[in-house]
Order: structure tokens, then C-alpha cells, then sequence
């Protein structure tokens, strides 16, 4: 009997340290859930690069949701300043992020400068133009564009008013996305025997100050391209044009949701979009290719605050005949 109590004794010992090693042996071998750390950089706050970032995070975390990962999003802002968005994106690196998304030109050139040799994948948004800036040929660097049409823009000018002379520029010499836009701008209006009067800001007070003067020199209408500089002042100038009856004509839908009175350029929450969708793969595979130097989002959207049109008496039926019409209000988003 007591023979037989000892062998049942140790073959329940047996059993248990069996089902212990088993169930250790499971529970080492379930995977551990990946998880993707991102960090968006923005170049400055303004309802533009807001609306970007918005629409990324919102598509990593689709992106995430589908792949069966966990997502870890940071977005933060370098107040346009090129020494605190150097220190954001080395953050980001000593965080070991997956990948870095800067949105805009200046956030986009630092941030691909400090991630060279680092393996660190940079998939950045809205830069009009990549060649220009430098963005293109470099390993893992990769991103979205928002290249403006400055001729449709103009195009709507002379669509709304024909009897247009004198266009005024109202633009940043600090923003590599105004350059050609301009230059382009300029070759056009010349080409028309058109005149037009330049002024360049680089601070709100500044754009207030540029605005004055184009006033002053009895501009028919304003065209700024996709200019972070006079974006963020876009709430601050647009009651001042409306009184002296000039037409703000912009390179983002950012500015007309502020006051301006039309742009034709892309959807920025569509571009987003496209930008958190690529930044997601290269996440999971920095090594991944996308076989070319940028990708460019698709325009031909036209956007027109409509209380602007009403105040400046302007009759933008014709717009139809160049792009889909989209109808806003004044927002301080």
C-alpha cells in the first residue's frame, strides 16, 4: 500500500512539473505584439500643418489597427525654429523612433540632415518642391508634395476679374516653397504685360506691414504661394484686404478657411493620408523602395470662402470650369 501511495505521489509530481514546463514553454512562445514609434515633426503650428498631422495620425492608426501593431505617436512643433526643430528631431533618433515625418520644407531639410546614417527612415509631407530643397537622391528620405499650379491660380484671377493690372506678391524669402512659385508667378504676369509690386515678410508684424503696402500701391489682387510665413498670418491680415477690396489669392486651402479668398491646389487631409500610408511601410521596412524621388498629390481642388466673395462683390461661378468648387467659411482653425 505505502509502495503503491509513492508511485501515485510521484506520478502526480511528474504531471505537475510536466504541465509547469508546458505551460512555461506556451506562454514563452506567444509573440510579443510589435509596436511602431512615430514622431511627427511640424514645422510651426498653423491650420495647414495641423490638418496634415491630423490626417497622418489618423492613418497610422489605421495603418496600425489592420498590420496588428501597436502604435506610439508623438507630434510636436518647432515654432519655425530651425535650433528647436535640430533638437526635436534628435529626440527622436535617441528615442530609437521608427520613422520621422516632418511637415514642411525647413522641418524636412533638419530633419533628414540629422537622420544621415542613423537607418532611421524620414517620410515627409507637403514640400512643394523636393528637387529645390535638396530632398531628392537621399537614402530613406522620401515624402509627399503639394507642388502648386501657379498658372491655374493666376488662371482664376483673370477668370474672376478680367480687368486686372496690377497683381500684387505677398510672400517670405525664408520659404524654399515660394521660390519657384514666384519666379513662376513673375514669367507668367510678364508674359500678360501684367505689373506687379513684390513684398516679403518674416514675421506677422512683417506681413502686416507687406499687406500695407500692397495696399498702397493699388493691387488688383494678391497671390501668395504655399508660404508658411504668411499662412500664420492669414487671420490677421484678411479683414484689412477685405476693406481695401483686393482679392487674396493663396497656394492652400489653410488660407481661405482664414479669411483669403480662393486657392486651386490639393486636399491637405488627403495628403496627410497619402504621407501616414508611406510612413507606415517604411516604419515596418526601412528598406522598403518606392521607385520614386517623391510622390505628388493630385490638384485641381478649388476653394473659395465664400463671406470673403460676398464682401468683395466677386461672382466665382466660372472656377467651376477649372476644378471642383468647394465652398468654406472663416474659421480661426
Amino acid at each position: 500500500m505505502k509502495k503503491l501511495i509513492r508511485l501515485i505521489s510521484a506520478a502526480m509530481i511528474i504531471a505537475m512539473a510536466f504541465c509547469l514546463v508546458s505551460c512555461g514553454s506556451s506562454k514563452e512562445e506567444e509573440p510579443e505584439t510589435k509596436t511602431v514609434k512615430a514622431v511627427i515633426v511640424k514645422q510651426l503650428d498653423h491650420a495647414s500643418l495641423d490638418e496634415i498631422a491630423a490626417a497622418i495620425e489618423a492613418q497610422l492608426k489605421a495603418e496600425a489597427a489592420a498590420a496588428g501593431v501597436v502604435i506610439d505617436i508623438e507630434t510636436i512643433s518647432g515654432q519655425n525654429d530651425p535650433t528647436a526643430i535640430k533638437q526635436l528631431a534628435e529626440q527622436a533618433i535617441a528615442k530609437n523612433a521608427d520613422v520621422i515625418i516632418p511637415i514642411a520644407t525647413m522641418a524636412a531639410q533638419i530633419c533628414a540632415s540629422s537622420a544621415d546614417g542613423t537607418g532611421i527612415p524620414v517620410i515627409y509631407a507637403a514640400i512643394s518642391d523636393p528637387y529645390g530643397a535638396g530632398l531628392t537622391g537621399l537614402d530613406k528620405v522620401y515624402g509627399t508634395s503639394d507642388a502648386l499650379n501657379t498658372d491655374t491660380i493666376l488662371r482664376m484671377v483673370f477668370a474672376a476679374d478680367s480687368s486686372v493690372s496690377k497683381v500684387g506678391l505677398l510672400y517670405s524669402l525664408s520659404e524654399t516653397n515660394s521660390e519657384v512659385p514666384i519666379a513662376d508667378a513673375k514669367a507668367i504676369l510678364d508674359s500678360k504685360g501684367i505689373a506687379y509690386t513684390e513684398a516679403t515678410a518674416e514675421s506677422p508684424d512683417e506681413v502686416r506691414a507687406a499687406v500695407s503696402l500692397l495696399i498702397s500701391e493699388n493691387v488688383d489682387a494678391i497671390f501668395t504661394p504655399t508660404d508658411n510665413v504668411i499662412m500664420a498670418a492669414e487671420l490677421a491680415i484678411y479683414e484689412d484686404l477685405k476693406e481695401a477690396g483686393i482679392p487674396h489669392y493663396a497656394g492652400a486651402d489653410s488660407f481661405v478657411r482664414n479669411g483669403a479668398f480662393a486657392t486651386c491646389g490639393v486636399n491637405y487631409t488627403d495628403l496627410g493620408k497619402k504621407t501616414g500610408e508611406l510612413a507606415f511601410k517604411a516604419a515596418l521596412d526601412p528598406d522598403v523602395s518606392f521607385g520614386s524621388d517623391f510622390y505628388l498629390m493630385d490638384g485641381g481642388i478649388v476653394t473659395v470662402n465664400t463671406e470673403t466673395a460676398e464682401a468683395l462683390g466677386i461672382d466665382y461661378s466660372s472656377f467651376s470650369e477649372i476644378g471642383e468648387v468647394i465652398e468654406v467659411i472663416t474659421t480661426e482653425d
